[in-house]
């Protein structure tokens, strides 16, 4: 299997928390990877390939095309990293986007012990466009096999790698958490496609168990997250976050990551993923 978790060695909790403006707390994670560990780095960058292409389906997908497995990636499937034509205006802010959403896709997978599928990037059309629909979504089933205890898990992520000006993304991550329950249908149809045209159809039923919470109940849990580099970070902004909108905020937990030169690790990250295709 190509997916890892040794890049959340680098993830640490700094026993910091922030206290919003209505008493909610955020616990503040650092992400600060070690350059020199060549093993986790090369594990880390396949991890983030297969998000975006399958390394066992790459040579069917590039046939034709007369691209290396690297060309093939950096033209069709990853968002790019410079803008050289109107389409690809949106490419670096999607490659800020999607790497958020797959951090905290992981934390929510190997910290938290929910699974969350690997299919949102994978058929985009345009590779510097984000998807619709909801961030991240995990899923989880209760030890005790009472599935009324079975919990979808839903994340709203707002990232914010480049810059000097702090502003309160986790505030704007939190409002947009809001309208989640108008996309939790879209969203989970759209994984079971996925998965059945990956040829998955033995994780179709974990999602399709989720999909009418009126006649089989389940646990309805949010969360809002925001990714900073640390230049954007404060402490100051984070502590006016108000929750108290949220119509589930009962259910909604936050949760704060953030590191140095954030944008450049991104950029790093995806170079290395394509070249050792």
């Amino acid at each position: 299997m190509p997916w890892t978790n040794q890049h959340l060695k680098w993830l640490e909790d700094t026993g910091d928390i922030i206290t919003t403006a209505c008493g909610k707390q955020a616990p503040i994670y650092t992400f600060n990877p070690d350059m020199a560990d060549e093993a986790a780095l090369s594990a880390w960058a396949k991890h983030f390939r297969n998000h975006y292409c399958d390394d066992n389906e790459i040579d069917d997908l590039r046939d034709g095309t007369g691209l290396s497995r690297k060309e093939y990636l950096l033209k069709t499937k990853l968002p790019v990293q410079k803008v050289t034509a109107p389409h690809e205006k949106t490419g670096p802010a999607t490659r800020s986007g999607d790497f958020t959403e797959i951090l905290v896709s992981d934390f929510l997978e190997f910290n938290l012990n929910y699974w969350v599928p690997r299919t949102r990037y994978e058929f985009k059309v345009n590779p510097n466009l984000s998807e619709n629909g909801s961030d991240v979504i995990g899923f989880k089933f209760s030890d005790d096999g009472k599935p009324k205890n079975d919990e979808l898990m839903i994340y709203e992520v707002k990232g914010s790698l480049t810059g000097n000006k702090p502003s309160n993304r986790l505030q704007i991550a939190v409002n947009d958490s809001n309208k989640d329950r108008f996309r939790i249908a879209e969203s989970l149809n759209a994984i079971k496609q996925r998965l059945k045209l990956k040829g998955l159809q033995q994780d179709v039923p974990k999602v399709q168990r989720f999909q009418n919470i009126g006649d089989r109940p389940y646990k309805e849990k949010y969360g809002a997250a925001s990714v900073l580099t640390n230049t954007m970070y404060s402490d100051a902004e984070l502590n006016k976050t108000d929750t108290t909108g949220h119509v589930n905020n009962s259910a909604l937990s936050l949760l704060v990551i953030k590191g140095d030169a954030l944008m450049d690790l991104v950029h790093f990250l995806y170079q290395r993923a394509a070249d050792e295709a």
